[in-house]
């Protein structure tokens, strides 16, 4: 619209240069009428669709109440509408009014009658606008509405402003109706936006918002984070706990991100498989072609004939060649099957998933992002007018006044886009990690066995840990892939507009820049990889002697493992060295770039015309546009890198969650078929290529039979049992089961739970019920005995029970789950004979609770034989025999050979049969109080613990136990008191408050005080050189002035461009010292805080390692040493070079502007005020964040390690939800801690933006007295300071924030050590010669408060006796053997080896010289030869010497690599027999002359049992053996046998003579059904 016509439609001027042009500026009327008037309304129109639509959906209008704050908001538009319409009438009133004097020539203006109609609808618009936001599902109020009202209140200060100055020139009111009106549209629409800034709260968002306050937060309280201030406060005022959390939004919970996620992955996997196989296809026959292609090439090369002579030499040259060739190829072959590794898995669908699911908040993010990059570009522009008003006398001050202003605004709307940016940022990946984590959770539980044996445990845990937080990282700043170089290239285009050509001087450094970036990423990329095996591989030992840490104790061989720790933490070392010295180049090119760039611009620029005079104006908006390039930069090459690593992540977790899953179609759930379990000839093997193990199964097992399998070890028993649940490729054949399962396992899997809720395992409770099933599993006595009851917490695998417990829980909750079909893999194989013999009888056996299911038991207890159903036997994975006992004995096949090799035992076991009924009678009648179950040494001494801690509970109440028992209401009250020994495992101690100085100084003294003090100075001289750079530059373009029209001398521009460059290179060059001699120190530091943490770690005692859990220690050696190697270092060097840079900014706007200093002093109380607030929160925020990340990983770990029970159940749905509560948890610390870090970006902006306005402030009121180069330098550098500002916080929350992980290595190094490992007192080289014992008046206890376990034990044992020692659980068996050890340390009394007090010596001298065959067999992963002999102290010949001797040399001489064979995590790929064989080799290679035998024969059959005791016989005969003896019959031939009751020895003497005496001994020998001792010699 032209002027002239607006004019017309104004009835008044519409521009004129004058009103501007004075010393009290004003806009005309007619652009007050017509432009602002039409600026907020466009916005409005534009927005109301949005809230228009929901008027049109059907929704019941009374679901939201109409609260006083709407009626309010509609009312006061309302009384707006009325003004509109009296304007209108006013109009109208005086143009066709009956007073209408003025002759109809002289109407109003047509603008008169357009705005007050405009108005009118407008306002019915916003009625009905604000009827929709109320209408919207979640809605408080409306953020366009908010803006609008704003933008009408602003403008309309101008009209305002205007008829207030227009009424005091004349002196009265021209025109009276229409100057009210406008003041009361006025006082309306103000009201109407404080109004529109208030939440309008219904009552249902008000419950949501008691939980999460966000729910209910209005638009302003939204952008600048004010939500979060009641948590901030609570921060403040005492440290967080996770009760203080907020409730997660809806969209940010798991179950709502898997969802989503797996919608998508399903597809895109899907595609990706389908592409996969076409491309396999196509390489298959790329690779016949070449074959084809080869082979046609070698016949024709040697079909060509040559003459005789060369024949020979023919033959000589092709043997060379032939060889040469197969080299090649064998390379080549490897190379391909490499390759061939890396692209057997569906790949690159993981990020189009992620892209699929997150589109929303992505484009929502980019958008923010993109308005905060324009923005950026318009402060410069801005400094530039500014220069050019201080330069410029004539101005008037209102044009400064007017840029500061401007400055602040555009610095506000910068910083307000840029936290909505980050927030959706990082929110999202927050969402990405969680997605990631529950998708690999997910994926666990249906994950193949193939796929299952690619990684160990740690390594699955380690993608939920690691890779999924690289994802979580790499997308919080995944737009720099767009905006960095967006901001590069509008960088130049100002540049170029400043500058002009020689602009492309600084261009072509930078470009140079970019491949020498692109160089060092890819180093460093694969430094890190080197550098995560190391990690993984440190890892996965520190698991293992953690878990194995009772055995490394009783053989002395820590200091082996520690060597093989060490030596790997070296190379990680040596390799971070390599990765920072890499660092720190890559920093000296970044600080050098700033420098070398502006540098090569401005040189070139003066030089290239002496014309070209660098005024202040070009200098610093130059400058501030290079600072905008900086970030850019600086952020590419180390996005690139973050990307590059994450790739590595993809493609383990695409490898990972692209893998094979369980075939779910193996076992069949037909309800036709008539048999409960059927096979049909079926073929089973591990792995798809492996050679199967069972081999033509047929079975058919009937409903209701109880079937035992028997056979050898190693004959396939519980591969059967594996093969039934589904868990093995299936070759051929089928299998049908009808009915659901429960499945024992043969070495019980317990979760970390309470013991009732190991039992229920997800059914619901029912007394009855659950009371019949512990009574059947014998696992009463065990509740009396445990300080909660069924209420104990178990600790992590079940740590904190016996072996047989473990197996009787384990049984418990298949009794209770109420299966059709039960799968008992050698349940009964961990306790004690008679409790074994109740068990068969009351749960499993022909009377027991099952009585009606199917059971598959696989045995290796001869005893239970006869009272089954049906015995099926095998041998070497087939089925040889089927029948009942009697028709099996009398075919005389493999099973009568079986039952023959134990004819004597059997015959044994027969007499004890006639006592069959009146021995289940005895077993009913043990008194509770002293029951009889078996002992396990590995967990004992907690259970032992609490045992004793309960009982002094008891005794302390007065109430004796039987009491207790008698009195069932009393029970009930006990039960409150019960409760503080319930919990095993104390809650991680978490530190609170400030990290205290002294942990700074800790880590400053390990990286050493020398190193500390040099880089701090360093780094000073650093920002010295830059700050007299800058000033060198303002006094340069001062030059201007001087040689205004004057020749610039050449000397002079020479001059200013050499000194300039010097003090650019020399900070580059002290940057990159600083830095390199930081990586040093900080190596150095690493080192020092890892060994100290290892040393301790494995001097501790065991009562430690009892009540810490793994995770927790390995928490320390992976994530905190993580922080101090590569966290740490990174955030002091930042923190360090913020603090430096924030001061000599606000160092260099004092001496422009010493007015300034004033203002400091209120800025910096707020901004310390705001940071106290944020540091308080976010630490301990951060804090809560790890502490709930470790039930994350806890809970994976155990639900891998017992997937098999999981699978079997069917939980895998309950175990799903269970995560999704667990991350949940962890999420609801994570996200308030997002949000704390915008709400101090906001707060800080906030303070930097007020930096920038009052340097431009001050410039403006004391331009007289400024040098135009000043004042450019000032606010050039005060634009800067925001965000160093900013990052100086971040960097000291952080650097707090991750000294914490210095606090908890600390922590772990000063926990009190056991006893030294050798003292000066040395025995002597061949001690003990003769392996006497005695003790003398014996205590101990398990800690200091409590009660003693043994009670004065007093005995001599003489050299080469056989002892066998005996009792009840809890009688202290197991304690004596953690005594000769030294495990536990003796309270009163000693214990004398031949003649020499075992306290007086070191441990490792003591424990070298004994030997232990302990319960449970113990592996670790490496060589089979480093599991017998860690120190290399024995010959290959003695090896296999002693395999020879433990059954074991066949095995071994039939593997690939002999003792080289790997053992896997845990020992797994060996079986537990042979596992136990291992031990024994253990003892024979260590030849000591006293021998701790702890029962073993446990998880062993008959056969191996055998074995093993005839070797002790034999070898050992020399020796003094004490065994602990869970079976009678296996210590009848004993020289004497010590029966132990309550800590003290009740009866010391022969078998016979104990028999003959009739007391304790005879008692359990009845029990065991042994009445005279000759019924077990063999």
């Amino acid at each position: 619209m032209s002027a002239a016509a607006l004019e017309e439609y104004c009835g008044s001027v519409f521009w004129n240069d004058s009103y501007l042009d004075r010393e009290d500026p004003d806009l005309p009327v007619c652009v007050e009428q017509t432009v602002l008037v039409w600026i907020p309304l466009t916005l409005l129109w534009l927005c109301a669709p949005w809230h228009l639509v929901t008027l049109c959906r059907r929704t019941q209008v009374n679901t939201k109440h109409l609260s006083k704050l709407y009626l309010c908001k509609q009312l006061v538009v309302s009384l707006l509408f009325l003004t509109a319409i009296a304007a209108l009438a006013v109009t109208l009133g005086e143009d066709f009014g009956p007073n209408n004097d003025q002759p109809s020539t002289q109407k109003n203006p047509g603008v008169y009658y357009a705005n007050p109609v405009l108005y009118a609808v407008s306002w019915v618009l916003v009625l009905l606008c604000q009827e929709g936001v109320r209408r919207t599902e979640g809605a408080v109020d409306s953020a366009t509405l908010f803006t609008f009202w704003m933008l009408q209140v602003l403008c309309d200060i101008f009209p305002f402003q205007t008829l207030l100055r227009e009424a005091l020139r004349q002196g009265e009111i021209s025109d009276v109706p229409r100057f009210c009106l406008f003041y009361i549209k006025f006082a309306l629409e103000l009201s109407a936006w404080i109004l529109s800034a208030i939440a309008d709260i219904s009552p249902d968002i008000e419950e949501r918002a008691k939980k999460n306050p966000e729910a209910g937060a209005a638009f302003l309280s939204r952008i600048t984070f004010n939500w979060i201030n009641s948590m901030v406060f609570n921060g403040y005022k005492r440290p967080l706990v996770q009760d203080d959390m907020w409730e997660l939004n809806e969209v940010d919970s798991t179950a709502y991100l898997n969802n989503n996620f797996q919608f998508f992955m399903q597809s895109e996997l899907a595609a990706a498989r389908v592409h996969l196989q076409n491309w396999l296809k196509k390489k298959e026959d790329r690779d016949r072609q070449k074959a084809q292609e080869e082979a046609l090439q070698n016949g024709l090369s040697n079909g060509l004939g040559k003459g005789v002579s060369q024949d020979v030499l023919m033959m000589e040259e092709k043997g060379k060649d032939e060889e040469h060739k197969d080299e090649k190829k064998k390379k080549k072959k490897k190379k391909e099957e490499k390759k061939k590794e890396d692209e057997d898995y569906p790949n690159s669908w993981l990020i189009s998933t992620i892209y699929k699911t997150f589109k929303g908040i992505l484009l929502e993010s980019a958008f923010f992002k993109l308005l905060q990059d324009l923005l950026a570009f318009v402060s410069p522009q801005l400094l530039k007018l500014m220069i050019a008003f201080t330069q410029d006398k004539t101005s008037y001050s209102w044009v400064g006044y007017l840029y500061a202003v401007l400055l602040l605004v555009v610095a506000l709307l910068q910083s307000l886009f840029l936290q909505q940016y980050f927030q959706r940022c990082f929110v999202l990946g927050m969402k990405v990690r969680t997605a990631i984590m529950a998708a690999v959770y997910k994926k666990a539980l249906v994950v193949s066995n193939d796929t299952r044996k690619e990684a160990t445990v740690g390594e699955t845990v380690n993608l939920m840990s690691a890779d999924a937080q690289r994802f979580n990282d790499v997308t919080n700043f995944i737009h720099l892939l767009w905006s960095c170089p967006l901001q590069i290239i509008l960088s130049i285009v100002f540049l170029w507009l400043e500058l002009g050509p020689s602009v492309l001087a600084g261009l072509v450094v930078m470009v140079l820049m970019v491949p020498i970036n692109g160089l060092l990423a890819t180093k460093a990329r694969k430094i890190q990889i080197e550098n995560m095996k190391f990690k993984d591989k440190r890892m996965k030992i520190m698991n293992e002697v953690l878990n194995g840490i009772k055995i490394l104790k009783l053989y002395a061989w820590e200091p082996s493992f520690q060597a093989q720790v060490e030596g790997i933490r070296g190379q990680e070392l040596t390799v971070m060295k390599k990765f920072a010295y890499l660092t720190s180049v890559s920093t000296f090119i970044f600080s050098c770039a700033p420098a070398v760039v502006s540098l090569a611009t401005f040189a070139v620029f003066v030089a290239v015309s002496e014309e070209n005079l660098l005024t202040a104006e070009k200098a610093f908006t130059s400058i501030s546009l290079f600072n905008i390039l900086r970030f850019p930069l600086a952020m590419l090459p180390m996005l690139i890198a973050a990307i590059v690593q994450t790739s590595v992540s993809k493609k383990r977790l695409e490898k990972f969650l692209g893998g094979e899953e369980l075939e779910s179609d193996i076992v069949q759930h037909d309800p036709t078929f008539d048999s409960a379990i059927s096979i049909r000839d079926g073929s089973f093997a591990w792995e798809k290529e492996a050679e199967p193990l069972l081999n033509n199964v047929s079975l058919d097992i009937k409903p209701g039979r109880l079937v035992a399998v028997v056979g050898a070890v190693g004959s396939g028993k519980s591969s059967l049992i594996s093969a039934l649940l589904g868990e093995m490729h299936r070759k051929k054949g089928f299998i049908n089961i009808k009915g659901s399962l429960a499945f024992v396992p043969q070495q019980a899997w317990i979760q970390n739970a309470t013991l009732r809720d190991n039992i229920l395992f997800g059914c619901p409770h029912e007394t009855e019920r659950f009371q019949k099933t512990i009574e059947a599993c014998a696992l009463v006595p065990d509740l009396e005995l445990l300080p909660g009851g069924d209420q104990t917490e178990i600790g992590e695998k079940g740590i904190n029970l016996s072996g047989g417990q473990k197996q009787r829980v384990s049984l418990a909750r298949a009794a209770y789950s109420e299966a059709d079909i039960y799968l008992l893999d050698d349940p009964l194989s961990a306790v004690d004979s008679h409790v074994g013999k109740h068990l068969f009888d009351k749960v499993i056996g022909p009377n027991g609770i099952l009585k009606d299911k199917t059971r598959v038991l696989v045995t290796h207890g001869v005893s239970f034989l006869p009272f089954v159903d049906e015995i099926i036997v095998l041998v070497d994975g087939k089925v040889s025999e089927i029948g009942s006992y009697n028709s099996l004995r009398a075919s005389r096949g493999a099973f009568s050979e079986f039952l023959d090799t134990y004819a004597k035992e059997q015959s044994n076991q027969d007499q004890s049969k006639k006592d069959y009924s009146q021995d289940t009678e005895d077993v009913e009648l043990i008194p509770e109080s002293q029951d009889a179950q078996p002992d396990s040494p590995l967990e004992d001494t907690v259970s032992v613990t609490l045992k004793r801690e309960n009982s002094i509970r008891r005794s302390q109440r007065g109430g004796s136990v039987r009491l207790r028992k008698n009195n069932s209401i009393k029970k009930s009250e006990d039960a409150g008191e019960t409760k503080k020994g319930q919990k095993l495992i104390e809650k991680e101690a978490m530190e609170t408050g400030q990290v205290k100085f002294s942990v700074y100084l800790q880590y400053l003294r390990a990286m050493g005080w020398g190193y500390a003090v040099i880089v701090f100075v360093i780094y000073f001289i650093q920002n010295i050189a830059f700050i007299g750079q800058n000033l060198w530059l303002s006094d340069w373009t001062n030059d201007a002035e001087t040689y205004f029209n004057v020749t610039y001398p050449a000397w002079k521009r020479d001059t200013r461009v050499g000194v300039f460059g010097a003090l650019g290179v020399a900070q580059g060059f002290f940057v990159f010292l600083g830095t390199f001699l930081l990586a040093n120190a900080s190596v150095a530091a690493s080192r020092i805080l890892h060994s100290r943490l290892l040393n301790n770690i494995l001097r501790s005692p065991m009562v430690f390692f009892d009540t810490t859990p793994t995770g927790r220690i390995v928490n320390r050696f992976a994530k905190d040493i993580f922080t101090v190697d590569e966290a740490i270092p990174q955030s002091f060097r930042s923190w360090l070079l913020c603090l430096l840079g924030v001061l000599g900014t606000l160092f260099v706007i004092c001496l422009a502007t010493p007015f300034f200093a004033i203002i400091i002093i209120p800025l910096a109380f707020i901004y310390w005020f705001v940071q106290r607030f944020y540091v308080a929160t976010s630490r301990q925020l951060r804090r809560l964040d790890s502490v709930s990340r470790s039930p994350i990983y806890s809970h994976f770990g155990e639900t891998v390690s017992g997937l098999s029970v999981i699978r079997a159940y069917g939980h895998q749905d309950r175990f799903l939800k269970h995560n999704e509560i667990t991350i949940d948890e962890n999420l609801k610390t994570v996200y308030p801690w997002i949000v704390s870090n915008r709400w101090l970006a906001i707060r800080l902006e906030f303070v930097g933006n007020l930096v920038v306005f009052f340097a431009a402030l001050f410039a403006v009121i004391s331009r007289d007295s400024l040098s135009s180069g000043l004042v450019g330098l000032s606010i050039s550098y005060a634009l800067n300071v925001t965000q160093t500002l900013n990052w100086l916080v971040r960097m000291t929350s952080e650097l707090e924030t991750n000294i914490v992980a210095v606090e908890r290595v600390n922590e772990y190094t000063e926990i009190e050590n056991e006893a030294k490992w050798i003292t000066d007192k040395r025995p002597p080289e061949k001690w003990p010669e003769e392996g006497r014992l005695q003790f003398d008046d014996y205590k101990v206890r398990y800690r200091p408060e409590l009660e003693l376990v043994l009670h004065g034990i007093t005995c001599d044992i003489n050299s080469t006796e056989k002892i066998g020692i005996v009792g009840r659980t809890g009688a202290g068996k197991s304690s004596l053997t953690n005594c000769l050890f030294r495990i536990i340390e003796a309270a009163e009394g000693r214990i004398i080896i031949d003649d020499i007090d075992i306290s007086t010596i070191g441990l490792h001298d003591l424990r070298n010289r004994l030997t232990i065959i302990p319960q449970d067999p113990v592996l670790f992963s490496g060589t089979l030869r480093m599991n017998l002999d860690p120190f290399d102290k024995f010959s290959d010949e003695e090896i296999w010497r002693v395999l020879e001797l433990s059954h074991l040399k066949d095995y071994v001489s039939g593997l690939q690599e002999k003792l080289q064979h790997e053992v896997a995590e845990g020992g797994e790929n060996l079986s537990v027999g042979q596992r136990q064989l291992l031990c024994l080799a253990r003892a024979l290679l260590r030849q000591s002359r006293i021998l701790i035998l702890d029962e073993a024969t446990a998880a062993v059959d008959l056969e191996t049992d055998n074995l093993i005791q005839n070797t002790i016989r034999k070898e050992f005969s020399h020796c003094t053996v004490l065994t602990i003896a869970h079976r009678l019959h296996s210590i009848m031939d004993s020289s004497r046998v010590m029966v132990l009751d309550a800590g003290k020895i009740v009866e010391f003497d022969s078998p016979s003579n104990l028999l003959i005496k009739q007391g304790h001994f005879y008692s359990m020998a009845k029990d065991a059904g042994i009445t005279q001792v000759e019924d077990t010699v063999l």
